[in-house]
C-alpha cells in the first residue's frame, strides 16, 4: 500500500521543510509514502471563498483515482489518540487497498465535491494549526503510528 499526503500550497519555512523531510525519510522504512503539494491558486485574492475552494477542489480531485481511499484532515473529523490512529492504519493496510490518501485543504477548507468524494475525515486536534505546521504534525503521527505497529520504542506507552 502507498500512503499519500496531498496539501495545498508550498511550505515557506526552511526549518519545517527540514523536519518534514526527516520524517518522510524515516517513513520510508515502513511504507511507500508520497507527499504532493498542489501550488497555491493564482490571484486567490480576487476570488471568493467559495470560488477558491472550488478551484482547489478540482485540483485535489484530479490527483485521486476511483480506487483510492481518501481521508480529509478536517477540524470536524474523528479524533484518535496515537494508538488508535495506528490501528486505523493497520485496518486500511489489511483491507488490501492500493493507495490511502490524506488531504490537507487550503485556508478555507474543502469544496462540497471533495467532501462528497472523501471516505472519511480526521482531526488532529480541536485546536487550529497553520496549514504548514499540520503537515509536520501529521507526518510525525504517521511515523509514530508505524513505530507503534512494530512495537518500537519511539512511542512510549
Amino acid at each position: 500500500m502507498t500512503i499519500k499526503l496531498i496539501a495545498i500550497g508550498k511550505t515557506d519555512h526552511k526549518q519545517l521543510e527540514s523536519l518534514i523531510a526527516e520524517y518522510i525519510k524515516r517513513l520510508g522504512f515502513y511504507v511507500k509514502f508520497d507527499f504532493e503539494i498542489i501550488p497555491d491558486i493564482k490571484n486567490a485574492k480576487n476570488l471568493s471563498e467559495a470560488q477558491q475552494k472550488d478551484k482547489e477542489g478540482k485540483l485535489i480531485l484530479n490527483k485521486i483515482t476511483t480506487s483510492d481511499v481518501v481521508i480529509l484532515l478536517d477540524e470536524n473529523g474523528k479524533q484518535y489518540d496515537s494508538v488508535g490512529f495506528s490501528e486505523l492504519l493497520q485496518k486500511h493496510m489489511n483491507s488490501g487497498i492500493k493507495q490511502l490518501i490524506f488531504v490537507i485543504g487550503g485556508p478555507y477548507g474543502f469544496s462540497q465535491e471533495v467532501y462528497h468524494r472523501a471516505n472519511g475525515k480526521l482531526s488532529l486536534s480541536k485546536m487550529t494549526f497553520s496549514h504548514q505546521m499540520i503537515r509536520l504534525f501529521f507526518i510525525e503521527q504517521l511515523y509514530r503510528g508505524f513505530t507503534i505497529l512494530r512495537n518500537e520504542p519511539y512511542h512510549h506507552r
